[in-house]
């Protein structure tokens, strides 16, 4: 007996030797794919999401977290930059004959490079989707199905609990989920059959995860759609989706726990932009660019807290460069940044046919100092740059969104509203698109989503759902010409060169 106790208490203080030796300030970063705030901490009844809502409970939850677009890869650029795309370079999709990519000299401020020069060891996982690699590289790429969360997470297991390196360690964790992809559901019975949304058909499983059904009569209705049978059965897919990538956030946190870390790690759990429907992905309505967006800092005191910040993806480098310690604040830039021109020339290739804008800060600014306060500052406006999603879907728009008005300058207006491929096929979409221009689509008509006006001003305050354009309006002529010159002071603060757009065309 007292060999077995004498041998527990051997046990116990082995592991909580190694935790006490692990490395301070670890950092999971959390992303998803096309997630809109369908979450259980944001008020969704219908979302089976226990794990983000525990990890929101002991942290902070922001209510207006926004994308700058809402495209995959351009998205992406963004996260890992700080810099809008229009200065990164990466205007939309990088893969396959789309051939976007960033400029070479963003070598300086990209994520994984500011973060591993901070000390840091590196580690991505699942979905990538920017370029060059060069640019956005990790020290290690880890393998996993981007569609079973819970495995990604248990091929993290050994990076975390590698004791063989003293260095706190960084992941970007990106699932592929809740992404179209993966079929119809053949067991539909509808004409048009609902997206899988990467879940198995048949109802079947992936190893390790308990996948959780969910009724199409069940499920909630954004404005911004029509109810109707394939809208039912297309969000249902979503919701069981969405429900996966929790288990794997609870899987994850599980591990941190074994490893004797999670109370030395930031997590921080987003997406790259809203839903994957007409009226969200690829547009900038607040279906597009409102986001999920929790943070728990373990260091923070004040847990639990609902922030009405506005905080925006160009913010999410800097931010966690800031918590790593390697933040110039007055520069708003590394405090060990890369000299783009020798890094390259060190390699033997000339910067040249590759260089950007001149870069020496972010555009972002980190929130690090606003988790904890539920009324904290940050931005006054948000400002979002789509260009891109496919590349022939060029369809440049330009937001200014402050808490009172939104406004949306449509720079392509005089042409149809281009869809990216899988939404246009989507059966939430063909179902009233098929039924003709005047068919209702959530708070427009199909015509009316596909032309759009030049200018669309909304105040988000009383119309959050943005249903009514006021720059229709004389009776907002005024505030339209406001916000039409913040806009514009804004694309001239941030180096876009479709600020020449107002002067011709």
């Amino acid at each position: 007996m007292n060999r077995l106790i004498n041998w527990c208490c051997f046990v116990l203080f082995v592991m909580a030797g190694s935790s006490l030796n692990a490395a301070e300030r670890n950092i999971i970063f959390f992303i998803t794919d096309d997630e809109s705030p369908t979450l259980g901490c944001y008020g969704d009844k219908a979302a089976v999401t226990p794990n983000i809502d525990a990890v929101a409970a002991d942290g902070t939850l922001f209510v207006n977290a926004f994308a700058t677009t809402a495209s995959c890869s351009a998205s992406r650029s963004v996260v890992m930059s700080g810099l809008h795309n229009h200065l990164n370079g990466q205007y939309g999709h990088q893969h396959s004959f789309h051939k976007f990519a960033s400029w070479h000299n963003v070598v300086s401020l990209a994520l994984p490079r500011v973060i591993a020069g901070s000390g840091y060891r590196t580690a991505q996982i699942g979905k990538y989707h920017v370029a060059p690699e060069e640019v956005y590289r990790y020290e290690t790429y880890l393998k996993g199905d981007g569609r079973n969360a819970v495995q990604m997470a248990n091929n993290c297991r050994n990076f975390i609990k590698d004791s063989s390196d003293d260095r706190p360690f960084f992941i970007y964790f990106g699932t592929s989920d809740p992404h179209r992809g993966g079929g119809t559901d053949k067991t539909s019975t509808l004409e048009l059959k609902a997206d899988l949304f990467g879940n198995k058909p048949n109802k079947g499983s992936f190893e390790g995860v308990e996948e959780v059904f969910f009724d199409p009569e069940d499920v909630p209705i954004p404005t911004f759609m029509t109810d109707t049978p394939e809208t039912r059965e297309e969000l249902a897919q979503y919701y069981q989706s969405c429900a996966r990538i929790d288990q794997g956030v609870g899987r994850l946190v599980e591990i941190l726990k074994e490893a004797g870390v999670y109370d030395k790690t930031l997590i921080v759990f987003t997406a790259d932009h809203g839903m994957a429907f007409s009226g969200g992905k690829t547009t900038v309505y607040e279906a597009g660019l409102r986001v999920p967006f929790v943070v728990r800092n373990p260091y923070e005191k004040n847990r639990g807290v609902r922030s009405t910040a506005l905080i925006s993806h160009i913010d999410i480098t800097p931010s966690l460069l800031d918590f790593a310690g390697g933040l110039d604040q007055n520069a708003n830039a590394p405090k060990n940044i890369v000299n783009a021109d020798k890094y390259w020339k060190d390699r033997g290739e000339n910067l040249k046919d590759n260089r950007g804008p001149k870069l020496t800060s972010y555009q972002g600014k980190s929130w690090i100092n606003v988790l904890g306060k539920s009324a904290g500052e940050h931005w006054d406006s948000i400002f979002a740059s789509h260009t891109f999603h496919e590349i022939q879907m060029y369809y440049p728009m330009r937001v200014v969104r402050d808490e009172k008005y939104k406004l949306i300058w449509n720079i392509a207006h005089p042409l149809p509203y281009p869809f990216a491929s899988d939404l246009w096929a989507a059966s939430s979409w063909q179902a009233q698109f098929r039924k003709g221009m005047d068919a209702p689509y959530g708070r427009k008509t199909v015509g009316q989503y596909i032309h759009r006006a030049e200018f669309e001003l909304f105040d988000i305050e009383k119309d959050p759902e943005e249903g009514h354009n006021l720059a229709l309006s004389t009776e907002y002529a005024e505030i339209l010409e406001q916000y039409k010159a913040k806009l514009k002071a804004y694309q001239k603060q941030m180096q876009d060169p479709w600020i020449m757009k107002w002067d011709y065309e």
